[in-house]
């Protein structure tokens, strides 16, 4: 268990809702004291983001938290003249803990592009979204926010911010694209590896179905590929081969996201 424990005390992070600060923004909003503020920014009729700045030292989580943590949650049901408004997570980072643990999340900042459609594009549409989250700092409070933003009919300033966080959002991929090689070692355990590309250096994030476990960790390779052992850590008593799990490779020319096929060695 991370030093950084989730603790369920909702009524610390009640906060307001809050006003709009331009046309295209609401005003920042203070969800866990100085630790984090949040906002919602659009970027035109079909394009929004949520923006959260954290304080130094305090982290939030992306979709898998890794081994403790809570992940956001995004609640646009309070929306007028919206059909469809879907959050994106930007690629995380891996957080090594005191305790040796793990956390998959963002430090600094995270900016999370919504895209959006609506009912009838003829008429002004509004996005509510009510967010939940979680802040770790010294420990791991959960956080909470109401923004709502009416949505513009032209493009804004803030598209390019949007933009540029949809560019560090991982990009889907079929297997066959990657030119990558997925070898089973023996029946709980797979070595990834990918050509190597030039950028920073990759990580691998591996996220299973319920009651599954797997952590990954890079190897050295002899021919400069960049290489990572899956391994299993946790199965259910009824679970079943072959598993299909949702791969996400940061790093060297831009983030990925590609589904695998793991079974065993035959």
């Amino acid at each position: 268990m991370s030093a950084r424990i989730v603790v369920l005390l909702l009524s610390l992070s009640v906060v307001r809702p809050a006003l709009a600060a331009d046309a295209f923004s609401t005003d920042w909003a203070a969800t866990r004291g100085d630790e984090a503020t949040a906002r919602l920014i659009a970027g035109g009729p079909n394009d929004a983001a949520l923006e959260i700045r954290l304080a130094p030292g305090a982290i939030t989580y992306w979709r898998d938290p890794g081994d403790s943590g809570l992940a956001p949650s995004f609640d646009f049901s309070g929306s007028s003249n919206i059909a469809r408004a879907e959050a994106e997570f930007p690629a995380p980072t891996r957080i090594v803990e005191p305790d040796g643990s793990q956390a998959f999340g963002y430090a600094d900042e995270a900016t999370f592009p919504i895209a959006v459609e609506a009912v009838d594009s003829a008429k002004p549409a509004t996005l509510a979204l009510r967010l939940a989250y979680a802040v770790c700092a010294e420990i791991c409070l959960p956080a909470k926010a109401d923004l709502t933003l009416r949505l513009p009919a032209a493009s804004t300033p803030y598209a390019a911010t949007i933009a540029a966080a949809r560019a560090a959002t991982p990009r889907r991929v079929e297997w066959s694209a990657l030119k990558a090689e997925l070898t089973p070692l023996d029946a709980r355990d797979w070595l990834l590896c990918l050509p190597a590309e030039p950028g920073p250096p990759r990580d691998l994030f591996v996220e299973a179905p319920a009651s599954w476990r797997l952590s990954t960790k890079a190897v050295p390779s002899a021919d400069g590929r960049d290489c990572f052992d899956i391994a299993l850590d946790d199965k259910p008593r009824d679970g079943a081969f072959p598993l299909s799990v949702r791969a996400t490779i940061v790093g060297g020319r831009g983030p990925l996201e590609v589904m695998l096929s793991l079974a065993p060695k035959a």
